[in-house]
């Protein structure tokens, strides 16, 4: 590959990528090794997570920036150098371009800021959580937890953040940094350890106790209480916007809806396949555009929480009928 400033983008993004996997693996496992917050004899289900994020890391991620987020900010004119964009950030404020480091402060502020309106919306409207849903199906979540998603969720994703950073001008080696470094932070708030930042960095910084509770399993006796901590990074969105939960006891992880439990049975594809089969009968269905929490029935169409008895469902781990009023009689009742 002849030297050129993108080989030398490149090779930074890829070591940049082998330290933060090192990270995990080196520092934040051993971290789980010994303060875990719950004790797993069997740690199978969490193998195919740090498959997910291997794949992510050294593949999705890369192809993505510089395949794809690169050649759409030299579509708008601008360079690795260039503060481009349809709403430079560099031009509406330039002496930001003499601060980088508080430029990427900002830049930062801005995508994370993205983040918790894209995550909201992936648990308030039916089709998007029968994708993000797989993240959410996890029991055990750890520290390599954060890139379990489907790809077209990823997709969605990526397209409405890398769509901000090209119109406020973010180069393409900035926008992966603010990646990584985001997935680096996330990697920490998924895992399994007994880490609080204090109850002044924790207003200030998402730590694992915080985004442990966004995973809690719905509880049927305070069925909204689940509806909270939807910051990637910075508390902040969550308090300005109401939905900040702290001082909760931890709760165990994980979704209720058998049929979305039953990701944990599968590997990765034969997960991206079924959570597809969830996504095309919600698009397909009217209550897959109606705003609320669902559970799916044995035909992977959405059923509103309000249409059925979530103590039942919970404690029979048996799937909705079509109609999602009571549980299908094709199952034994097993529990999970």
């Amino acid at each position: 590959m002849p030297d050129s400033p993108l080989t030398h983008e490149i090779v930074e993004y890829f070591l940049l990528t082998i330290v933060q996997v090192a990270m995990i693996a080196l520092v934040f496992r051993p971290m789980e090794r010994l303060w875990p917050v719950e004790d797993w004899p069997d740690r199978r289900i969490t193998a195919i997570d740090r498959s997910y994020t291997l794949i992510k890391l050294f593949g999705v991620l890369p192809l993505f920036t510089y395949l794809i987020l690169a050649p759409l900010g030299n579509l708008f004119g601008g360079g690795s150098d260039d503060p481009a964009g349809i709403v430079s950030v560099q031009g509406l404020v330039p002496w930001l371009g003499h601060h980088p480091v508080l430029l990427f402060l900002v830049y930062y502020a801005i995508q994370d800021f993205i983040y918790y309106l894209i995550h909201r919306l992936q648990h308030a409207i039916p089709w998007w959580w029968a994708l993000h849903s797989l993240h959410h199906s996890q029991r055990q979540v750890s520290c390599w937890t954060n890139d379990r998603d489907h790809y077209l969720d990823d997709l969605l994703e990526a397209l409405i953040v890398a769509g901000v950073a090209v119109a406020i001008g973010v180069p393409p080696v900035e926008y992966a940094l603010l990646v990584l470094s985001g997935e680096l932070l996330q990697n920490l708030s998924h895992a399994n350890v007994r880490l609080r930042f204090g109850p002044v960095l924790d207003k200030l910084v998402v730590d694992p106790r915080f985004h442990r509770l966004h995973h809690m399993r719905v509880d049927p006796e305070r069925p909204t209480l689940h509806a909270c901590n939807y910051a990637l990074v910075f508390p902040l969105w969550d308090i300005l916007f109401g939905t900040a939960l702290y001082g909760e006891k931890v709760r165990p992880t994980g979704v209720g809806d058998p049929m979305v439990d039953a990701d944990n049975r599968r590997g990765i594809i034969a997960q991206q396949l079924y959570v597809l089969k969830r996504f095309r009968a919600a698009v397909l269905s009217r209550a897959g555009w109606r705003p609320g929490d669902v559970a799916f029935n044995a035909r992977y169409e959405p059923v509103s929480v309000r249409d059925f008895d979530l103590h039942a469902l919970e404690e029979s781990q048996v799937p909705l009928v079509a109609q999602g009023l009571k549980s299908t009689e094709r199952h034994n009742g097993a529990g999970s």
